[in-house]
């Protein structure tokens, strides 16, 4: 997080040259957006599983044992972000295209810290590149426990119960420390018949996928600039804002497909995980976007 956050402010730092009259407003904005946007997305995490802190409220601080969700943190940097540019008044809708390129950046490199923590995790493949999790992992976890919310009563993986200490009254059955094992079951669940089934790198696809994005991004930002430096600023999709629009449009659709390949998220609606729900009212919302600011006048900088 902390390299993407970096990241992220460097290269927008770099792409606002042209309209910051100061670049201690990127710095700031940024601080600001980072604390928002861990408090937000821990607030969502908190709100979407609320059971696991119900019992221990202040687990809801412990932010180090992990539990954040992108959307949310995306969701209230954004609108912090928002009301800091009114409140000095700059260039909002210019300052917002440049966010969304850093954005997707700082998501190339969040995303590897998933990948590292073992969240996020996607569904069991054959394919070469599947990876095995270790014991104790949460994919592990998912494998050798049925999991109703997403319509699977039965377990993928037939773990003996002497692996096993306790269950909880729902049902999930917790694993013995990997230290209290034998030999012979160290190795069954690290090399032999019990260990993790492969399973898509999803954190990794969509790491590559914000690489992407961010290119994409980038491009389309750098047309409404050439645009803008020959006099043709009124050309189709080149107005100020619209990059930040694209964001919401392609993230949106792309989270939505990537959501057949996770296992994490349980089903909330006609098949539906939350991600996909909220999806879908994003991508609405960049097309509006998109719309509104192909309609309203580029805003002029002046030279000072």
């Amino acid at each position: 997080m902390v390299i993407g956050f970096l990241a992220a402010v460097s290269l927008i730092r770099r792409l606002s040259r042209s309209f910051t009259p100061n670049p201690q407003y990127i710095t700031n904005a940024a601080l600001y957006s980072l604390i928002g946007g861990v408090a937000g997305a821990r607030l969502f995490y908190v709100i979407h599983y609320f059971d696991s802190f119900r019992d221990n409220l202040l687990s809801v601080f412990a932010i180090w044992e992990g539990g954040l969700e992108l959307l949310g943190g995306v969701v209230l940097a954004i609108i912090i972000i928002f009301f800091y540019l009114l409140y000095h008044k700059l260039p909002v809708r210019r300052y917002l295209d440049v966010l969304a390129i850093g954005l997707v950046l700082a998501l190339v490199f969040g995303r590897i810290g998933c990948f590292l923590f073992g969240c996020c995790y996607g569904k069991p493949t054959n394919l070469p590149w599947g990876v095995r999790f270790p014991y104790d992992s949460l994919a592990y976890y998912s494998q050798i426990n049925p999991n109703l919310q997403r319509n699977r009563p039965n377990q993928r993986l037939q773990l003996p119960s002497e692996y096993f200490t306790c269950a909880d009254a729902n049902g999930t059955r917790y694993l013995k420390p990997y230290e209290d094992l034998t030999d012979q079951q160290k190795a069954e669940v690290t090399t032999g018949k019990y260990r993790c089934l492969p399973v898509h790198p999803t954190q990794l696809y969509s790491s590559a996928k914000a690489a992407i994005l961010c290119l994409i991004l980038y491009l389309f930002w750098r047309r409404s600039q050439n645009a803008e430096r020959s006099k043709n600023a009124g050309k189709f999709l080149t107005k100020p804002g619209q990059t930040f629009a694209l964001m919401f449009i392609l993230y949106s659709i792309t989270r939505f497909l990537m959501e057949f390949l996770r296992d994490d998220n349980p089903f909330e609606l006609d098949g539906l995980t939350v991600s996909q729900l909220i999806a879908i009212p994003m991508l609405a919302f960049g097309i509006i976007l998109m719309a509104v600011f192909q309609k309203m006048r580029s805003d002029k900088i002046s030279p000072d």
